[in-house]
């Protein structure tokens, strides 16, 4: 019985240190050239399967770190937003000056050469000039300080003018424009408009 025993303790010993040194002629063994560990030849044959290359877990860990940080990376770069100003598209060329507009002269010569773009003729200008010389004497840059109406035309507000062209603000031409356009659609001609705007205050 003792000698069983003691057979059989020196079998697991034999077993396990064979077991210890496989793992560790795997561990400790010479990597190929695809960089998986090579078993020795020392009982480790076939173990290769059960590691990977250590050099290669540090990578996979930066790969990963990397990869939870880009959100906050990209949250971090993400542009501030500005509040949006009024666009629009560019602002048309002007069509030549008719003869009969060189009487006027400035923002009112602009308005005379533009009317025949909206199907005014030119016996229109007349109220035209009495309509904006009232609202605003034909200055593009003037505004309301009650209303905040802007430029010649006085639209309120301002950026509407932006539906014609984005330098509504500074270009006589998108502003006459944009006026004229409102004069045909709501009244139908400059004298019209003037005509309401002599009756009631406002047009």
């Amino acid at each position: 019985m003792d000698e069983q025993r003691v057979a059989r303790t020196v079998a697991v010993g034999a077993v396990s240190a064979i077991a210890i040194g496989a793992v560790f002629g795997v561990t400790a063994g010479q990597m190929n050239g695809g960089g998986t560990p090579v078993a020795q030849e020392s009982g480790g044959e076939g173990l290769e399967v059960l590691f990977h290359d250590r050099a290669d877990r540090p990578s996979r860990g930066l790969s990963r770190s990397a990869d939870q940080a880009a959100p906050i990376t990209a949250r971090a770069q993400a542009p501030v937003l500005l509040p949006s100003q009024p666009q629009g598209p560019p602002a048309a060329p002007l069509p030549p000056i008719p003869e009969d507009c060189e009487e006027y002269s400035g923002n009112r010569q602009i308005g005379c050469a533009l009317l025949s773009e909206f199907g005014f003729g030119l016996d229109q200008m007349p109220a035209l000039d009495a309509l904006w010389t009232k609202e605003s004497g034909w200055n593009h840059l003037a505004q309301n300080p009650s209303s905040g109406a802007y430029g010649i035309p006085q639209a309120l507000p301002g950026s509407k003018m932006a539906s014609v062209a984005a330098d509504w603000e500074t270009n006589p031409a998108t502003q006459i424009r944009w006026g004229l356009g409102y004069i045909k659609d709501r009244y139908g001609s400059p004298q019209a408009a003037w005509e309401f705007s002599q009756a009631n205050g406002w047009y």
